[in-house]
């Protein structure tokens, strides 16, 4: 069963599973629904945002984790069902199929049309509205790692279906494409590493009728010269589990988030963990940032918090490749970002007059933007080759390297650039430039939010 016949047959969030409209048709029945209920004239926000609990300010907010939902545990501790690896013609070939370019295109309508409209909102709010994340839930973001045999869409592992998706909602927005994806990488983790028991307790809200469960990734830690692969916070064995203790940061949407994975060190190795919301020990606060504020980030004190021994998931490769596949993942997202940058500013110059002219003319200007062009393409060469030979399950640590050295730089030199070349505009909030400049300085920062 393809990918695209998987979204063909609909059944989730108010989608009949007898429904057999094609994907950008679940999209266009998705916005229609939203947009009926005016939402966009409702995208200001900001009576919204005054209510809202999370803040720009310095202050922020703390309080206890969200109250979790209750977890059915069935079935024994055994190695989960795992998606295939997919395979390769020997052929370097970065054309996507075409079920890969059908699910672009529906996540792009969706990055068009909700995404965009609402980012600028979204960014002074420090949150993604509530209509924008569930109509991502409708095209069914969160289950795209999730493999078919237990109810997702990924018939082979999904990297690269994953970056074609990250890049085409970052084209809308950086910030909101994060909070979208992040219970969706949850959902990967667990697809990609978790037991027979993990996967029976928590997969079946991602993929189910109701409501997929806000949850996140926390690998960040505050602390200078961060290392992911080393993390300071500790797992401690005791009789019956482990407690966990230390400090996480820039943890995407953390303050409702129903169920963490987290890294720790146990026994001198990293380690991922799963959390679940509302525990003793386990404090949010506010974390807002330069970029990504409607990722609405937060940060996790951890103090003795008690898990049971069987919520470590997977073991230290586990937790290397799961730090290989969020930069990845950071890497796709600053191709869609960078993007846009380009889109948004090559009818600029060309439309802006100075000295009688417009100042596409000037050759400085022209060759800015066709920089821009030149060291996009290269990123996503790079991006698309690791993604490719991460879905056929090789060694990537080399590939991924390779990507995320060039995306963290050139995606912060187009962001630049693109504040440039609109001059004094750039500067301002009339045009969104300068917000896609501040998320893609996270590009290089971000280790652990989101996966492919």
């Amino acid at each position: 069963m393809s990918l695209l016949n998987s979204l063909k047959g609909g059944g989730r969030h108010g989608v009949p599973s007898g429904d057999q409209r094609d994907a950008m048709g679940v999209l266009l029945a998705t916005v229609q629904k939203v947009t009926t209920s005016s939402l966009l004239d409702r995208l200001g926000m900001r009576k919204q945002a005054e209510q809202l609990v999370f803040t720009s300010t310095s202050g922020g907010f703390r309080v206890a984790a969200a109250a979790g939902r209750t977890w059915q545990k069935v079935g024994s501790q055994k190695a989960g069902v795992r998606a295939s690896r997919s395979a390769g013609d020997g052929v370097f070939d970065l054309t996507p199929t075409e079920d890969e370019q059908m699910l672009v295109d529906v996540v792009g309508e969706y990055a068009a049309e909700l995404v965009r409209p609402a980012a600028a909102a979204a960014d002074e709010a420090c949150a993604t509205p509530p209509e924008v994340l569930a109509a991502g839930l409708e095209i069914g973001l969160p289950m795209l790692g999730v493999p078919e045999a237990l109810g997702g869409i990924a018939e082979t592992r999904s990297a690269m279906a994953g970056t074609l998706v990250a890049e085409a909602l970052a084209r809308g927005d950086m910030g909101i494409a994060v909070a979208a994806l992040a219970p969706g990488a949850v959902a990967t983790a667990l697809g990609l590493w978790g037991t027979e028991e993990q996967q029976r307790t928590y997969l079946p809200a991602f993929t189910g009728e109701k409501t997929t469960p806000a949850a996140t990734l926390a690998l960040s830690e505050p602390r200078v010269l961060f290392d992911p692969l080393e993390p300071a916070t500790t797992a401690t064995r005791t009789d019956d589990g482990f407690l966990l203790s230390g400090t996480k940061s820039a943890v995407v949407r953390g303050a409702e988030a129903e169920l963490f994975v987290v890294g720790a060190t146990l026994d001198g190795l990293p380690t991922l963990f799963l959390l679940e919301s509302g525990p003793p020990g386990l404090e949010v606060e506010a974390d807002p940032s330069m970029g990504l504020r409607a990722a609405a980030l937060t940060r996790l004190t951890l103090t003795d918090v008690r898990i049971p021994a069987g919520n470590v998931l997977g073991d230290a490769d586990s937790y290397r490749e799961c730090v290989r596949l969020s930069r990845l993942a950071w890497c796709a997202l600053s191709l869609g970002t960078a993007q846009a940058v380009l889109d948004y500013v090559t009818p600029y110059v060309k439309e802006r007059q100075a000295f009688g002219e417009p100042i596409a003319h000037r050759q400085s200007v022209a060759f800015m933007v066709a920089n821009i062009a030149i060291e996009l393409q290269a990123m996503r060469a790079l991006t698309y080759k690791a993604a490719s030979r991460a879905a056929r399950g090789k060694d990537v640590a080399r590939d991924v390297a390779w990507a995320r050295k060039l995306c963290a730089e050139k995606a912060m030199q187009i962001g630049n650039d693109g504040v440039q070349l609109l001059g004094g505009h750039g500067f301002i909030k009339e045009h969104p430039v300068e917000r896609w400049y501040r998320d893609l300085r996270a590009i290089g920062l971000m280790e652990g939010a989101v996966l492919v």
